[in-house]
């Protein structure tokens, strides 16, 4: 039996307790952005909100795409959630490669280069990233200036946030201490 198949077989017992009343249209509070990684899939209790109150967008990176940007938008305008919180991690498996190497190993393994050049958003750094993805949020002209734009790396070894400022944020915060 696949996955697949157990996944089908669980889901008729999934069904048969299934409360309607989850087809309500959902009233989420805030969006969070964060990677496809498997560890970062208990965003209520890595956060501490009702899994009700989360619109979650993973992608790979976490990439702030223009897909990305436009669920942003529909979470937002439409959904009605009022801020957006950036989850990057440690050991991302994005750091592991880049964009250029990848494609040269797909072409090589497959034959066919004809996708090339594809964009994987691979990373080094996953602060700088995040401070990336925190501009391209704040810039697109349909996010609302009052919505609050956060950035964050989820530690895989101590499982604690840790805040990333964007850059003007740091740089006035320097002259301040000065």
């Amino acid at each position: 039996m696949t996955i697949i198949d157990r996944a089908l077989e669980a889901n008729r017992e999934y069904a048969k307790n299934y409360d309607p009343s989850q087809s309500r249209r959902p009233a989420p509070k805030i969006v969070v952005v964060t990677c496809m990684d498997p560890r970062l899939s208990d965003l209520p209790r890595i956060l501490g909100i009702p899994q009700a109150d989360i619109d979650v967008i993973r992608t790979g990176g976490p990439a702030v795409t223009e897909d990305v940007l436009a669920e942003l938008i529909v979470s937002n305008r439409i959904l009605g959630t009022t801020e957006i919180l950036l989850l990057n991690h440690t050991g991302c498996g994005f750091t592991t490669f880049t964009d250029d190497e990848l494609n040269a190993k797909l072409s090589a393994s497959t034959g066919d280069a004809s996708p090339v050049p594809m964009r994987f958003f691979s990373y080094t750094n996953p602060d700088q990233n995040t401070r990336e993805q925190i501009e391209k949020v704040r810039s697109h002209p349909w996010i609302a200036k009052d919505v609050p734009v956060r950035g964050f790396v989820f530690d895989m070894e101590t499982g604690l946030l840790r805040e990333v400022r964007p850059i003007a944020q740091q740089v006035t915060a320097s002259m301040n201490s000065a």
